[in-house]
């Protein structure tokens, strides 16, 4: 393989520095691009055999269909894009389950969430989303394998349900960031809530719509709080934040950094400059927050008015994406560092008539992400590959790239053989989950259906790459199978039913 152009020179000879500029003002490009000197010369070890560097990119929310470099025309992502020219990129990548903390949990440990049978169902209290919950304490982490080879482990993130009392996802690091006032967050009472704010909201929808709102404007939003700068918004917030962890790090000791930004998720309240980039001239009730579900509750105006808003959201993300990557090649640190970026999930937009991220609509915009492999020295730079890949192969990935062993198996696979040609084992279908439902395809088909088999769809990618025609009343033999040979295989027998009581009772 081709080694690639080193990103510095990259930009300069695409252009894309100046695109950026161009596209938000001067200060876009406003990082400085000059080299620092080489870092010093590190010896490998036995424990570390390569002395790589690790940087890790989470984003939430992020729709592979959204980002130039998988085919879209309209949507800015220069940053994406650019990375995108120097990276393996997988065109069939999908969380194994989903969404948030499920995703994550595989991302940290290799192992896969779904089926959920390790979920235990909170007692006498409403169901949760299975699979929503700490990573399980018989599950080693990837950060902690790493911490054990003397890497230094950081983790900068703002999403918030990784920092809740109860969850454990710090384990391994050595420090460990969060930027709070995200929406979940409790970290104002929501009396602080502007009642401006929330009177230029839609709230079509209901409490559940209204709740979050409250808490994230209370937030961000409190008189004394408010937001001053685009630097207030999050994603600013944690890439900068990111860019100061690499102060100094990789001299003494390799380092392993994991950039977990939770925009482009709602609520999406972008600066106006970016809002304005799609939908400028908009005067009505703003569509902060979906109400999870069929998306005929609101206008086409309405609508649109939220594509552009989640739009905004992501050139909003790739802005400051761009600036870690800048601070990352002024510290000459590309020259010694593997990234690897994906998303965990994507996001209904009026698609199949949905919005949000309701368990039935498990369609491409909902489960198809990006998945970005960087190596320093060039292999498989603009290179695609069709080789199913998923987050709970990110940390074997990693492992297999630096020479390591996991200390117990995992369930991903080593997906880095591909920077040196090889291939690992295919697979010819691949199978995800989210709450009661589960998804399976192979190279003709997609099936949805319950986790009984029941209430299944079944496309045809060939005749219907964009699943818009359910033909399982014709082939129910083929829905028979693909439940039968891909899902229950997969899951290693029935899948669980948290419905039922005497599962509850052996989980209690």
């Amino acid at each position: 393989m081709e080694n690639s152009l080193t990103r510095r020179e990259f930009l300069k000879m695409a252009g894309a520095g100046t695109a950026a500029a161009s596209l938000l003002g001067a200060s876009a490009a406003g990082c400085s691009t000059e080299s620092l000197p080489d870092q010093p010369e590190r010896t490998p070890t036995a424990d570390s055999p390569n002395n790589m560097n690790v940087i890790l990119i989470i984003v939430d929310t992020l729709r592979k269909d959204h980002i130039g470099a998988y085919g879209n025309d309209w949507i800015k992502t220069p940053s994406l894009d650019a990375l995108a020219k120097e990276s393996l990129r997988f065109t069939r990548a999908y969380p194994e389950s989903l969404p948030t903390i499920c995703a994550r949990r595989a991302i940290h440990t290799g192992m896969r969430t779904w089926p959920f049978r390790d979920y235990k169902p909170p007692v006498d209290e409403p169901l949760f989303i299975y699979g929503w919950m700490p990573i399980p304490e018989d599950q080693r982490t990837l950060a902690e394998t790493l911490q054990s080879k003397r890497y230094e482990t950081m983790l900068v993130t703002d999403t918030y349900h990784q920092f809740e009392p109860s969850y454990n996802f710090h384990r391994g690091f050595d420090t460990f960031n969060i930027i709070r006032g995200q929406t979940t967050d409790h970290y104002r009472p929501e009396r602080f809530c502007p009642q401006e704010k929330l009177d230029q909201s839609l709230l079509k929808g209901g409490k559940p719509v209204e709740g979050k709102l409250r808490r994230y404007f209370a937030n961000n939003y409190a008189k004394g709080a408010a937001r001053q700068s685009e630097e207030d918004w999050f994603a600013p917030q944690v890439f900068t934040r990111a860019g100061e962890f690499l102060e100094g790090a990789g001299q003494e000791q390799p380092f392993f950094l994991v950039v977990d930004s939770f925009d482009p998720h709602e609520p999406w309240d972008p600066p106006e400059k970016y809002a304005n980039l799609y939908d400028g001239g908009y005067e009505g009730k703003e569509p902060y927050v979906p109400s999870y579900g069929r998306s005929d509750y609101l206008t086409e105006r309405e609508l649109k008015r939220m594509q552009g808003l989640y739009a905004a959201e992501v050139t909003m993300m790739d802005r400051w994406l761009g600036r870690f990557l800048e601070t990352v090649e002024a510290k000459g640190l590309f020259e010694n560092t593997m990234l690897i970026l994906l998303g965990d999930h994507g996001h209904c937009l009026g698609e199949h008539g949905y919005v949000g991220k309701p368990e039935p609509a498990l369609y491409p915009e909902l489960v198809e992400v990006p998945f970005l492999i960087r190596h320093p020295e060039g292999k498989g730079a603009g290179q695609t590959t069709d080789h199913y890949a998923s987050t709970h192969d990110v940390a074997p990935t990693i492992l297999g790239a630096l020479g390591l062993q996991a200390r117990e198996p995992m369930d991903g696979q080593d997906l880095s053989v591909l920077l040196d040609g090889e291939e690992p084992p295919q697979r010819a279908h691949f199978t995800l989950g989210f709450e009661y439902y589960a998804r399976t395809q192979d190279d003709r088909y997609v099936m949805i259906s319950l986790n009984d088999g029941t209430e299944a769809r079944l496309f045809d990618l060939q005749e219907d790459p964009e699943m818009r025609t359910d033909i399982s009343g014709s082939h129910p033999d083929i829905v028979k199978r693909m439940f039968e040979e891909y899902v229950l295989k997969d899951a290693g027998g029935p899948l669980p039913n948290y419905e039922k009581e005497e599962f509850k009772q052996q989980q209690a």
